[in-house]
């Protein structure tokens, strides 16, 4: 091994050390870990599930043929449920929620059950076709002021 790849292995070594494998990435997702569960047929959730794993996140999937339950128990309001649901650090994610925002929302630690993207707008991760995209709101829901835009794409 060369001087640099001893340099890079103590350098790894010492931000694990100094606090896990957050510590040497730039990216809050790094190592944070997320359950999805969708259908076993939906090849747009298994797009967004990329999109996350590509943004750092470890991703953990569970298929089923019915979600209903999953939602229910997550406390999805029905008006803004999607295709698929995610758990991470203790909140919900429904739909098609681009991984920034996600983010966002782990560095803030709002008092809220989570985000939603209802349905499947054209254009939010998992869902490009064609370079469309349809304008749409992430909404932040189930916090003490109500469902309010967390962000608008």
């Amino acid at each position: 091994m060369n001087i640099k790849g001893m340099i890079a292995v103590v350098g790894m070594v010492l931000g694990i050390a100094a606090g896990g494998w957050t510590m040497m990435s730039n990216s809050p997702a790094m190592a944070t870990e997320m359950t999805v569960w969708k259908t076993p047929w939906c090849g747009c959730c298994t797009a967004w599930v990329q999109h996350m794993r590509q943004s750092g996140f470890v991703v953990s999937v569970t298929e089923m043929d019915d979600l209903a339950p999953i939602k229910r128990m997550a406390g999805v309001p029905e008006t803004l449920q999607s295709c698929h649901t995610a758990k991470v650090e203790g909140y919900t994610i429904e739909g098609h929620v681009p991984a920034d925002d996600v983010m966002r929302l782990l560095e803030g630690k709002p008092s809220s059950k989570g985000l939603a993207v209802p349905g499947m707008p054209i254009g939010s991760p998992g869902m490009e076709q064609g370079g469309r995209t349809d304008p749409y709101d992430v909404i932040m829901f189930g916090g003490s002021g109500g469902d309010r835009i967390f962000a608008s794409h």
